[in-house]
């Protein structure tokens, strides 16, 4: 499209870009973002920025992020600031989920670091990330701290939030955590759901923890999200 308007005689400006890479970014075409981005410069349009958000950029990573392509998604970052553009909070979201994506615990922590020296307002969705990073990396206490940090800051924990702990907890054979996390989940009026039981139920058979497994699936009973016959097909 963008070729054809160039062939029209019709100037291709930063709203076009931005229309083209977000659709990319929606088809989960990464390297047709980053064509883009690199016509960008071809065509001397300067990557947008509207009230301090670069759209461009952001676009752009979030097609890698889509795609698994953490370290591209991570060479772009990096190029916001040689660009003169500050990184908002899109831009550390895309990123540490695609690091989250890759594996990335290190990288993923990394940037909530930079988030937080650059005073950025980080949201549930930035942590979540981080700590699915730190989950699938088997760093348990990196995972639980996020966790804490996000209660430090006022920041609302969702059931994705501790699921995310809990699994990693349960790889690491942390059943007492496990279980204290299943009571802060209640406490906080998070109905349990089947990712969250099925991690329960391991984490206390991997710790000769049965009393404790048949208290998790008494409780499935009372669940009101799910029917308890449908839980349990989830749980095995």
């Amino acid at each position: 499209m963008l070729g054809h308007m160039k062939d029209a005689m019709m100037e291709p400006d930063v709203i076009s870009f931005n229309v083209g890479i977000s659709a990319c970014e929606k088809g989960r075409q990464w390297q047709q973002a980053l064509s883009l981005m690199s016509r960008l410069a071809e065509w001397q349009v300067h990557p947008n920025i509207i009230y301090t958000t670069p759209i461009s950029y952001n676009a752009a990573i979030s097609a890698c992020e889509k795609c698994g392509q953490w370290q591209v998604a991570l060479l772009l970052f990096g190029e916001i600031r040689e660009s003169h553009f500050e990184p908002d909070v899109i831009s550390y979201n895309a990123g540490v989920s695609a690091c989250e994506k890759g594996g990335r615990w290190q990288q993923a922590l990394l940037l909530l670091r930079g988030a937080r020296l650059s005073q950025i307002e980080l949201d549930t969705t930035s942590y979540n990330a981080g700590i699915s990073a730190c989950e699938k990396g088997m760093r348990w206490q990196r995972a639980l701290s996020l966790l804490c940090d996000m209660e430090g800051i006022k920041l609302d924990r969702d059931a994705t939030s501790y699921n995310a702990v809990i699994r990693a907890c349960d790889k690491s054979g942390q059943w007492q955590q496990v279980l204290s996390l299943l009571s802060c989940m209640g406490e906080a009026r998070h109905e349990l759901d089947a990712l969250s039981c099925k991690a329960g139920i391991s984490a206390c058979e991997d710790g000769s923890q049965w009393q404790h497994a048949l208290l998790l699936m008494s409780d499935i009973e009372g669940l009101k999200i799910w029917h308890a016959g449908e839980m349990r097909k989830q749980l095995l």
